[in-house]
């Protein structure tokens, strides 16, 4: 199946890079990791074969050129030594986003698939049918996950609230 590719970058790459920023927590790792994608869609060996969305498509790419980087990255840093970041810096940024940075640690700790699918609906802005995709489950799966990370959130904030 041949592809528009222009057309394709056009029409996915917010959310290619939207997915990618969430899953990276990274704008300009994101913004790599983006073009990477595209790139390697176009130069792939094997095409697009149509069994899913082209978006879910590009997702997954990002997915798996995500994951070698965080790989890559792991090899680096057990070769070189810990940096101990500076404590002022990290308290002056909680302070700064105090409730966004709390869902985020409440987020951080939350199990898989919550996780995930809770940062592709409210971070990557996808549909539940693709978030359904990207996990192999139906629409409804994702609907539900998502809805269940939600309660997991606000009983988490309420409860440290009180």
């Amino acid at each position: 199946m041949a592809l528009d590719y222009e057309g394709l970058y056009e029409a996915c790459y917010m959310q290619v890079y939207s997915y990618l920023l969430t899953l990276t927590r990274d704008r300009s790792l994101a913004e790599e990791l983006t073009a990477q994608t595209f790139y390697k869609a176009m130069t792939a060996k094997s095409e697009y074969r149509g069994e899913a969305e082209q978006l879910t498509w590009l997702c997954a790419i990002g997915k798996n050129l995500y994951a070698d980087e965080q790989r890559r990255r792991t090899r680096q840093r057990e070769m070189e030594p810990e940096d101990v970041p500076a404590a002022g810096a990290m308290e002056d940024d909680a302070l700064d986003r105090d409730s966004t940075f709390r869902i985020h640690l409440i987020l951080h700790e939350m199990p898989e698939p919550y996780k995930e699918v809770f940062q592709l609906r409210v971070f990557g802005e996808l549909a539940f049918r693709q978030i359904g995709e990207i996990f192999g489950k139906t629409e409804t799966w994702a609907r539900v996950t998502y809805h269940r990370a939600r309660l997991k959130i606000r009983e988490r904030m309420d409860e440290d609230d009180g």
